[in-house]
């Protein structure tokens, strides 16, 4: 990156405790303020001079780790040092909005989520929306000013994942906030345009954002092939459960059951339409749960859509769903489980992964456009982006449903 002029790094220098040269700066570097929020430093780092010269340093949240250490439990408010949208197919984004994803409070709580590891500092967030700031030369689909959805899966290459149309599945795409690649909950972004989508007047960034989560119960249904008149049991009322019920209601569900621990959570997706809510309890009999499952909805659902990653919670799913039908999981659990496959494979039982998303926001964005879904009821909490921590503190405790981050106060409502 080009050296900024003396002057430049002296200002800078004279308000950042650490973060040496600035010419020794790459992409996703990181700086520590000692105020973070410190009206000099927001002038700086927000100033314009900044955002249209060589790079563009401004609030972020990123989790500090080093190799040795599986355990992160360390988020920090510091700065990110990024270069600005100069290449052709980029845009460069002022964020609005980032909602707060279960994956991101187990990065934050672990390290780790599976093979992806926290070894160097990561910028979290990818359920995100914003306006665009500056444009590539290439990018002829958007124009400063546009309000955006962001699709934070982006591939890297043309393999046989993306020919095929299954770009989720390659093993080198960039995924915001996933070891290695930064996410995007910072108060200014870069990302590729062809996976940022322009949001109808109707549609709000925070609808935006929660594009994402609804994009996984997209996905999930249609990999469960819901449809005109399907029985579904959703075995969890987390965030994913309630968009999974969302969805297989706008896809033509007839009667959806739904379980989960919580009697909030319960109460939650009876409002959004299910039909039937099971509370279950540690230590219930997976086969007894199933056969409670059948007694609702007086017989057992074609699909199951398993968004806990809990063993017993995949039991149930099996000897739940009926012969021939499909059981999807979406939730992630222990790497290894036991689970009844035999009675899965008799009763030819189809059990799919649903790992992310692919070709959903176009979707997502019609169904919010048109009002056939309605995910505003899922946002609970609000938070600055200034109390960062205490939003993942929120979402970590289980409290309310969806916790959504700002990056400025008037942006609260």
């Amino acid at each position: 990156m080009d050296t900024l002029g003396y002057q430049s790094i002296l200002q800078v220098r004279d308000t950042i405790s650490e973060g040496g040269i600035i010419a020794g700066w790459r992409k996703a570097d990181y700086l520590f303020s000692e105020d973070a929020t410190c009206p000099d430093t927001l002038r700086i780092f927000e100033s314009k001079d900044y955002l249209w010269n060589r790079v563009v340093v401004f609030h972020c949240l990123f989790l500090s780790t080093c190799e040795k250490r599986q355990s992160v439990k360390s988020v920090s408010i510091g700065h990110y040092v990024l270069p600005p949208a100069s290449v052709q197919d980029e845009v460069l984004l002022q964020m609005h909005s980032v909602g707060i994803c279960g994956s991101d409070v187990h990065y934050w709580q672990h390290g780790r989520i599976a093979d992806f590891v926290v070894t160097k500092p990561m910028v979290l967030g990818h359920e995100a929306s914003g306006r665009v700031v500056k444009v590539g030369s290439a990018v002829k689909h958007l124009k400063v000013g546009d309000r955006v959805a962001i699709e934070p899966g982006v591939p890297r290459e043309m393999d046989e994942f993306f020919k095929n149309g299954r770009y989720n599945l390659s093993p080198t795409i960039f995924f915001c906030a996933t070891p290695p690649d930064d996410g995007n909950l910072c108060r200014y972004y870069t990302h590729s345009a062809n996976f940022c989508y322009k949001l109808p007047d109707n549609v709000t960034f925070e609808e935006g954002a929660l594009i994402e989560p609804l994009s996984v119960g997209i996905h999930a249904c249609r990999r469960a092939g819901v449809t005109l008149g399907s029985t579904v049991l959703i075995c969890g009322a987390g965030p994913i459960g309630l968009v999974c019920l969302l969805v297989a209601k706008a896809m033509g569900a007839s009667k959806v059951v739904i379980t989960d621990l919580s009697s909030e959570r319960l109460t939650m997706a009876k409002e959004l339409g299910a039909d039937f809510q099971l509370t279950v309890k540690r230590g219930d009999v997976p086969q007894q749960l199933a056969k409670t499952v059948e007694d609702m909805l007086g017989t057992q659902p074609q699909i199951t859509i398993e968004c806990t990653g809990v063993e017993s919670s995949i039991q149930t799913g099996i000897y739940a769903t009926h012969a021939g039908g499909v059981l999807v999981l979406v939730g992630l659990g222990n790497e290894m489980a036991t689970i009844p496959l035999i009675n899965a494979a008799v009763r030819e039982v189809d059990i799919r992964g649903v790992f992310r998303y692919c070709n959903t926001w176009p979707m997502a964005i019609a169904m919010l456009a048109s009002g056939k879904v309605n995910v505003k009821p899922l946002v609970t909490h609000r938070f600055p982006l200034e109390q960062a921590v205490q939003a993942f503190e929120t979402t970590r405790q289980g409290l309310g449903i969806k916790v959504m981050l700002k990056y400025h106060q008037k942006m609260m409502k």
